[in-house]
């Protein structure tokens, strides 16, 4: 065969590729049948050298030191790359003690290997400010790490973003002991990661680990990649209390990609407001679009969690997973003093184990009607769960009130092994079930 009909017949099978690529593409559809955007399939890492001058701290009067407190240092590099048009603060290899940083319009983080940016275990250190917690807006302590408005904003390399959380910790369990009916706000602890009102925001390959409240949050932004990410936080010997690993609050398309999470709460959980009338207050919203995809869940009380401050979700897709120590896989708060809709879910190629294989309960830790005379009503449907091969003790785990609506639940190629494996599916208004077998038995 001369080297012209080789050059052709290569040149051909790059085409097919090529094109059964894009097909593969163009028919992998959110769950609600429209096309997801070429976007979630782009997964490049930034590069340092793209992300602008560079600012090393050390050469801008930071110690390599452990001890002592150099928030306003770091501060003032921040804003030195924010006035002289933008660049990357790099934290080098080493360990530096800070209180809140407040990152400006083009600027961005990169830890080096070996670096450790360590959160100041002294509440003073972060200062409270106009802020987004549990479903409402209110004065709140800034985050180690906080971006508002900055378009753009990263955060890459391979070193750590450590909260230095048990003492934080220590103080939130005294107050569950003095008062078990404590809420989550009675004990002043900071976020590692708070990112608001910014967009195209990407984090790649760091580690945020030990925080004092939740590890990261995300609110009204859109276009957020979260690719090769490690967040940890214990849940033995001393328990981390609320520290949700991603907290997807008002956003629109996520990509949440080839990460490890193991925390003390939900891996992911998804927020947007809570009360009454939360679907008209104008600082809520709905969740859209969001993929979470390739990654591999330790402990946590729910790999995907819709709630408890949520409204609206819409085209979710949790795919290509294993779990090794859930307490949940998915999880639908019912909360009975908030109108919800969480529908066109898909779960997806999951493999390992959890307590609950689906968990949808009322959520009425803090029921407060606010004064409103009727129960809103609250809404599951366009459920999917495919493709699952699980461990798990209690297989259907659901019991709803009469203000809840479950409809359009379809299982398909599940292979559940329970230690209660009761099923009810007439609590389901339209159920679907093609080979789902339990325990080796088929149901349906």
């Amino acid at each position: 065969m001369n080297r012209i009909k080789l050059l052709s017949i290569f040149f051909l099978w790059i085409t097919l590729c090529s094109w059964v690529n894009q097909k593969a593409i163009c028919q992998d559809l959110w769950p609600d049948g429209t096309k997801i955007s070429p976007w979630f399939h782009d997964y490049s890492k930034l590069k340092l050298e793209n992300l602008g001058k560079q600012y090393v701290i050390t050469e801008h009067g930071v110690f390599v030191d452990s001890t002592i407190l150099q928030t306003e240092k770091i501060q003032r590099v921040i804003d030195q790359a924010s006035q002289s048009g933008g660049g990357v603060i790099i934290i080098p290899k080493g360990t530096f003690l800070s209180g809140a940083l407040f990152f400006k319009p083009n600027t961005h983080l990169h830890l080096e290997k070996g670096a450790v940016l360590k959160g100041s275990d002294d509440i003073s250190n972060y200062p409270k400010i106009p802020s987004r917690m549990e479903g409402q807006n209110l004065d709140y302590f800034a985050a180690l790490v906080n971006a508002y408005e900055v378009d753009g904003f990263s955060i890459t390399g391979q070193g750590t973003i450590n909260g230095n959380g048990l003492k934080f910790w220590k103080a939130f369990w005294q107050r569950r002991e003095e008062d078990p009916n404590c809420t989550n706000l009675e004990v002043s602890r900071p976020r590692l990661v708070f990112i608001w009102k910014s967009n195209d925001i990407q984090l790649q390959d760091v580690k945020l680990i030990n925080a004092g409240f939740w590890s990261s949050h995300y609110y009204q932004c859109k276009n957020i990649k979260i690719l090769d990410l490690t967040i940890t936080s214990p849940h033995e010997p001393v328990k981390a209390p609320s520290t949700d690993a991603i907290d997807l609050d008002v956003v629109h398309n996520v990509l949440i990609k080839g990460c490890y999470l193991a925390v003390n709460d939900d891996a992911i959980a998804l927020k947007g407001g809570k009360g009454p009338w939360a679907d008209e207050d104008p600082n809520n919203g709905e969740n859209t679009n969001i993929i979470i995809e390739d990654s591999e869940f330790g402990f946590c009380h729910s790999a995907l969690t819709n709630g408890s401050e949520s409204i609206n979700n819409k085209n979710i897709i949790l795919r290509n997973i294993k779990v090794k120590d859930a307490i949940r896989l998915l999880w639908l708060k019912m909360r009975p003093d908030t109108p919800q809709h969480y529908e066109y879910i898909t779960v997806e190629n999951i493999t390992g184990q959890a307590r609950s294989f689906i968990y949808v309960k009322p959520w009425t830790q803090f029921f407060d009607l606010k004064g409103r005379k009727e129960v809103p009503i609250s809404y599951s449907d366009h459920i999917t769960m495919r493709n699952i091969d699980l461990e798990c003790n209690i297989f259907f785990d659901v019991a709803i009130t009469e203000h809840d609506r479950l409809a359009d639940f379809h299982f398909e190629n599940l292979n559940i092994k329970a230690e209660k494996e009761n099923f009810d599916p007439d609590i389901v208004n339209g159920f679907t079930l093609k080979n789902v077998l339990v325990n080796g038995k088929k149901i349906d």
